[in-house]
This record gives C-alpha cells, sequence and structure tokens, in this order.
C-alpha cells in the first residue's frame, strides 16, 4: 500500500511537470520516505516464518511418508477383497465388515459401492485412487522439488535417458517443461523416483501398452494444450482426464490428516505442495549440496532465491558456541561440575521447606542464616501472606497492649523494642493493603499461568475495562 501511495503522489508531481495548469494545485511533496516503502522487514518476517514452516515439517516427513504407504496398501486390499466378493454379500477387510449390494451399474458387473457397519456409504474405487495419487505426489514431490504445476504437466516424453560420454553407462533422467522462468531442466533419476513413475506409468497404460493422450488447460497461460501423454491422469466415467490440483491437494490433506500429525501448539499439522520443495532444497544443501547445484536443480534464476528456500540451522554457530562453553568450564574449578550428593539436595529442598513461616515464606538467599533471630515480624525478608492479614492485626493490637503495659510498669528498655516491633508490623499490614488496593484497579492484568496441557503460556483473564 505504502509503494502505491508514493507511486501516485510521484506521477502527479510528474503530470505537474508537465501540464503544470491542470496538476501543478495538486502537486505535493511525497508523504512517504524512500526508506518507509522498504520491505525488507516484511521480507524478513516471511523468511523467519517459511524457515520454521521447513524445520517442523522436516523432521516429521519420514512418518508422513510411512502413513501414505500404509493408506494405500489398506486401499488396494480393500478394493480386491471387493472385487473378489460376490454380489449381496459380505466381506470382513482389515477389521472392518460391509455389505456389497445386489445390483451395479457397471457393465462389467463388479460393484462400485459398499455398505459399512453403520450403514454409510463407501466407494473403494475412489478411496484407491486418492490414496494413490496421494502416495504419488509425496513421493515424487520430496525427490524433486518440483513445484505442483511442473508435477502436473510431467508426461510420459519426460523420462529421457543419456549416455555418458566416458563410459556406456546410461543415465534416467527427468525433464522439467518450463513453467514459471520459462527455462526447462533436467533431473536426475534416483531408484527411489524411477520405482515410482514406473508404478504411474504402468497404472496409466491402456490395454494396448500406450499412455492415454488427453488435452489440458494451461491456466496460467489461459490456453489448451495438445494432446499429451500425461501421467496425472485417471478415468472418469469412461473418459480419461487430467487429474485437477484441487485433487491432488485434497488427497494430500486426507494422507496428513491421517497421519494425526501435529505442531509445536498442539493443532494438526498442515502441509502444502511447496513444502516439499523447500525441505527438498533444505536436506540436498544440508547432505552437502552446493548452493548453485542445488540452483540448477531447483529451476531458480538466482543463487540468493535458492538459500531463501533454505532452513540450515547455524551449524558455524552452535559449534562455536559450544567450544566456547568447553573452554569456559576448563577454566573453572572441577568441584563446581562435580555430581550432587543426596544429603546436599535433601539440605537443598529442605531449605525451602523451611522457608515457610507461620505468617508466611522467608525471603533470605539459599545458604544464608536468619540475621534477626527469628524476630519475623521486624524482618524485611518476609513476605506476608494475605490470608494472614488477620493475624498480623491481632500481633499489632497485642504489642499496643503490651507497650501501654510497659510504659504503665516503667520499662522504658522494653518499650523501645516493642515501639519496632510494632511499626514493621505496620507497615506490614499497609503494605498488604496497598497490594489488595492494585489487584482491584482496573489495569490489573494478573499474573501469567503456564498451561501443562498445551506446554504454552496462558495469561491470566483481565478484569473488567481494563483495556
Amino acid at each position: 500500500m505504502k509503494q502505491i501511495v508514493r507511486a501516485f503522489y510521484l506521477d502527479i508531481g510528474h503530470w505537474a511537470l508537465d501540464e503544470p495548469e491542470r496538476w501543478g494545485r495538486w502537486a505535493a511533496p511525497v508523504p512517504i520516505s524512500e526508506a518507509e516503502r522498504s520491505v525488507k522487514k516484511l521480507e524478513q518476517r516471511q523468511k523467519s516464518r517459511s524457515n520454521q514452516r521447513t524445520r517442523e515439517r522436516l523432521p516429521v516427513l519420514p512418518t508422513l511418508v510411512r502413513v501414505a504407504e500404509r493408506r494405500l496398501k489398506e486401499a488396494r486390499a480393500r478394493l480386491d477383497a471387493l472385487n473378489a466378493a460376490p454380489l449381496g454379500s459380505t466381506i470382513t477387510v482389515l477389521g472392518e465388515t460391509f455389505t456389497v449390494p445386489h445390483k451395479t451399474a457397471r457393465l462389467d458387473g463388479r460393484p462400485t459401492i459398499v455398505r459399512d457397519a453403520e450403514g454409510r456409504r463407501r466407494t473403494f474405487g475412489t478411496d484407491e485412487k486418492r490414496a494413490f495419487w496421494a502416495w504419488a505426489t509425496i513421493e515424487i514431490l520430496r525427490h524433486t522439488g518440483i513445484r505442483i504445476e511442473e508435477l502436473r504437466e510431467l508426461d510420459h516424453h519426460s523420462i529421457v535417458s543419456y549416455k555418458l560420454p566416458t563410459s556406456d553407462h546410461v543415465i534416467p533422467l527427468l525433464q522439467i517443461a518450463p513453467s514459471k522462468t520459462d527455462q526447462e531442466r533436467l533431473l536426475l533419476v534416483t531408484p527411489e523416483l524411477a520405482d515410482v513413475l514406473s508404478t504411474v506409468i504402468s497404472r496409466i497404460r491402456s490395454v494396448d501398452g500406450t499412455v492415454p493422450l488427453i488435452h489440458s488447460y494451461d491456466s496460467h497461460e489461459r490456453s489448451w494444450n495438445p494432446p499429451m501423454p500425461l501421467l496425472y491422469q485417471w478415468q472418469v466415467s469412461g473418459e480419461n482426464r487430467r487429474i485437477s490440483e484441487h485433487t491432488i491437494r485434497d488427497a494430500l490433506d486426507e494422507t496428513i490428516t491421517a497421519s494425526g500429525l501435529t505442531d509445536a501448539s498442539g493443532n494438526p499439522l498442515t502441509f502444502a505442495p511447496h513444502d516439499f520443495r523447500r525441505i527438498f532444497i533444505t536436506d540436498s544443501i544440508l547432505n552437502g549440496l552446493p548452493p548453485h547445484i542445488a540452483q540448477v536443480i531447483a529451476g531458480h534464476g538466482n543463487v540468493n532465491t535458492t538459500m531463501g528456500y533454505t532452513a540450515i540451522y547455524p551449524k558455524d554457530a552452535i559449534e562455536a558456541h559450544q567450544a566456547f562453553i568447553a573452554r569456559r568450564r576448563a577454566l573453572r574449578p572441577s568441584e563446581e561440575y562435580r555430581a550432587v550428593t543426596p544429603e546436599e539436595w535433601d539440605e537443598f529442598v529442605g531449605n525451602f521447606e523451611r522457608r515457610k513461616l507461620a505468617l508466611g515464606d522467608c525471603g533470605r538467599a539459599y545458604g544464608t542464616d536468619c540475621i534477626h533471630e527469628h524476630a519475623c515480624v521486624r524482618c524485611p525478608l518476609l513476605i506476608v501472606s494475605p490470608t494472614e492479614r488477620p493475624r498480623l492485626i491481632e500481633i499489632r493490637d497485642n504489642l499496643t497492649d503490651r507497650i501501654a503495659e510497659a510504659e504503665r510498669e516503667g520499662r522504658l528498655g522494653e518499650v523501645e523494642g516493642l515501639s519496632i516491633s510494632l511499626a514493621a508490623a505496620e507497615e506490614k499490614i499497609t503494605q498488604l493493603a496497598l497490594q489488595q488496593e492494585r489487584k482491584q484497579s482496573p489495569v490489573f492484568l494478573g499474573v501469567p499461568t503456564f498451561d501443562q496441557a498445551v506446554g504454552r503460556r496462558i495469561d491470566a483473564p483481565s478484569l473488567p475495562g481494563s483495556r
């Protein structure tokens, strides 16, 4: 918004130079300086949020992969059991019971839907399709780091071979069509990626062994592409169609939900297709891939863009800090780092128990003795509990009576000592009154507490009007 306002004022100033009779009265100094329109802080915040998102998802990626494989196996087991069951029968798969209908609308006579024990409608064929493409999407994205639009543009011709000039060894490559940067690139096909791609091709082949040619619409170019043997296609009502981006995202969300992964605050973890791209680049650089090579693989025009995708921990800073702590510890006496004995620990814990007094708690430092001969009313380190205020008032009244009695008896030395105790008691009563007054004020926000269930700080509810 600041850039738009600044550009508007600059345009008026430029027009005023060309047509002063029309725009001169509207010309004014630009209220937004060049420094104010800087987006450096915004970019840094976005980079920080992106890094935190990558660091949170990189460790749980193996769990997501295992869940995707498990869901695909279970979906195939249900579908195979349904295809083998006669019409009108009852089948039990993976501990669940389903009822096969007596009639079917398919030409091959096989059922399309079943009913579970609660009567809900289930489509095992659709479930298996979505589980398969969720698994394929996760595998391809995590092994290549390509964008989702590049994923949907993969076709049978994208898999090419390259013979090394120094030997006869043939290397499979994956050709990525130009997308965001209008520049194609070649990626090395690992054995794991080759297994996934071969599984996808085997699934979409026709009876004659060829991959069907389908039309597709390019939403970015706003044009129809010629028929191509796209890998991301499936049959809908007997017609081969391109799988939409919305369907891919929904299938991915279903797998993530089934994984039960949560973030640091306990909320369900979310994965976007672009998260796999950031994870791929970060993991590659962490494992020693040079940044300029990662730039070529990712298809970035600038290596700074590639480094912006990485969420690498400051390894050098962490190692240097650890070395500094080790050197500092070596200079300290070894007795400071010895193991604490049970007797010392009991003494430390018992110290806090001995601090509990009749009127509250003692605030003296650990390991120090009482210098007031346990005359707690006089001691400024006595932390009086608000619930002991009536007892403190009783002590004050008792001291007043004792002072009056000592004055009548002529014990002036005792009067002086009791007067010091009386002044300390009245001061503590005044402190309790001020503390209670602050709590009842409209600006008191309470003391923050820590919720052990969710592991985060929760501010105490404010009183009415404390805004």
